[in-house]
């Protein structure tokens, strides 16, 4: 995996994330944060060094993306540095895809939350994932959310077409 490039900026970085595979045998999802830098939009399964800082930040978000459902944000207290760290330690939680290996990215709002829907290639390949923001989760038996945020997609799904490099 290459992973971000020595200069890469975060653009967007979202918190308390579910994700799902949209393949046949896929069974439920994964909790994690998920990042929009320069080239690549990440999935990572929740920092483990920073265990104090997720609460606050998940409790943050839901009332930041209540005033305003845009999903451009970043959360103080985390920066490129931290999520190189986390690149680092997590390589096997860690999903990562170039712009250029996105065949395909939309938004589908749902009566009970708002998706972001990713056809990728990944490891030769193609996979599909969906993205929503968590606003509760249901602790026992089994972690899991119980309801999600309506939000904008929208400005992501805008800046990953506006860098992808479009090859015939």
């Amino acid at each position: 995996m290459s992973f971000m490039d020595e200069n890469e900026k975060i653009h967007a970085h979202l918190v308390s994330v579910w994700r799902e595979s949209r393949s046949f045998f896929s069974v439920g999802g994964k909790e994690g944060m998920l990042f929009l830098t320069d080239n690549h939009l990440l999935f990572v399964r929740r920092t483990e060094r920073m265990k104090k800082w997720w609460k606050a930040a998940v409790t943050r978000q839901v009332v930041t993306l209540h005033n305003n459902n845009n999903v451009m944000i970043t959360h103080d207290g985390y920066d490129e540095e931290d999520l190189k760290i986390d690149l680092e330690e997590k390589t096997k939680y860690v999903n990562e895809v170039t712009f250029n290996n996105i065949l395909d990215v939309e938004v589908e709002e749902k009566q009970w939350g708002s998706l972001l829907k990713t056809k990728v290639v990944e490891d030769e390949k193609t996979k599909e994932y969906q993205y929503s923001i968590v606003r509760d989760w249901v602790q026992y038996p089994l972690k899991d959310p119980t309801s999600f945020l309506k939000v904008n997609w929208q400005p992501v799904v805008e800046f990953i077409k506006s860098r992808q490099i479009v090859k015939e």
